[in-house]
Formats: C-alpha cells, structure tokens, sequence
C-alpha cells in the first residue's frame, strides 16, 4: 500500500504548479477605416468635407431662422447634428453664449472639457471646438462663424449610453472629422 501511495501523494504536491489565474478583462480592438473626404453640398449656405463612410445628409425640421441638417455614421451608430441660424447684427453674442452653455451643461458628468480655437481669416471662418471627456452625452460639440451672416454648430451623440471607455475610440475618430467639417467650411454667398 505503502507503494501506491507514496507516488499518488508525490505526483499531487509535485505536480501541482502555479495556481491559475483568470484572463484579464480586455476590450475590442476597433479599427476604422482610414478617412477619405468629398465635398458635400447642402441645403442650407454653407459647404464641407464629409466622410465618405457617413451616410448620406438629412434636412431635420427648421423652426423658425434655426434650420438643421444631420450627417450620420451607421458604422458607427453616430450622428452629427449641424444647426444654422443666419447671424443679425444684434444676435451674434446670444448665439455664442447659447453654443457655450451647451457645452457646460455637460459639466456634471464630464471629466473635462477641454477647447480647441479656430481661425481661418483668408475664408472668414471663426470657430471653437470643445472637447468633452468622460461620461457625458455628446463628446465633441463646436461652432463656427463668420460673425456678419452665418453661426453654424455641431455636436456628436451616439445611439449608446455614453460609456466613455467603450465609445473612446469612434469618438476620437470622429473628432478628426469634426476638426475637418471645421477646416473645410465654406460660406455660400
């Protein structure tokens, strides 16, 4: 007995090794595509650069000077929503005071928010683009201008609950096309 023993008990302490561990948590690893621009045109005084992976533009209901479009990313369960108002010589400081205060109300669940100008003087296109970090429900908002006749702004939302980690990637790939819309606005006289 002592024989059968003596190795069962040997080949169950020796043979033990490290004790397992569980695999890590680990997120998806998302890939997009490398982004390619088109000019798009659209229905209200003003053109951009798109990208070709959003769909096409949808006109969104106008109430009164306020006229709206939306470019959506499928792929990316995504929308830009763009609203225009046409710029008088007494509401230019409301307007940016409204797109600001857009922005802030975000202050409860972002973890920053963070602003980026922009100044392009050879098109008369003045903007800013904020940033916002954490969970809140739009991660990028911006507007531009040309502070005599047009105020366009933007905002991004996604058909998710904001999940910071789990949106981060597309939202930084859509802050590029963000920063492009921005760059590449032109007026329509």
């Amino acid at each position: 007995m002592k024989r059968i023993v003596i190795p069962i008990l040997s080949l169950f302490l020796l043979g033990c090794g490290n004790d397992p561990l569980p695999k890590p948590k680990a997120y998806l690893r998302l890939e997009y595509p490398e982004a390619t621009y088109k000019k798009a045109t659209t229905p209200l005084p003003f053109t951009f650069d798109k990208n070709e992976i959003s769909s096409t533009i949808t006109e969104v209901k106008t109430l009164g000077n306020t006229k709206g479009i939306d470019v959506k990313y499928p792929a990316l369960k995504a929308t830009i929503h763009f609203t225009y108002k046409k710029v008088n010589n007494r509401n230019l400081d409301s307007l940016l005071r409204d797109a600001q205060n857009l922005t802030q109300k975000h202050t409860m669940k972002a973890d920053e928010i963070s602003y980026k100008p922009y100044e392009n003087t050879k098109n008369k296109v003045f903007g800013m683009l904020y940033e916002v970090g954490g969970d809140a429900a739009s991660q990028s908002q911006f507007y531009v201008t040309d502070s005599i006749n047009h105020f366009l702004s933007g905002s991004l939302y996604f058909y998710a609950k904001p999940n910071y980690d789990s949106i981060y990637p597309a939202s930084e790939y859509l802050k590029k096309d963000i920063r492009r819309i921005m760059e590449s606005v032109r007026w329509k006289n």
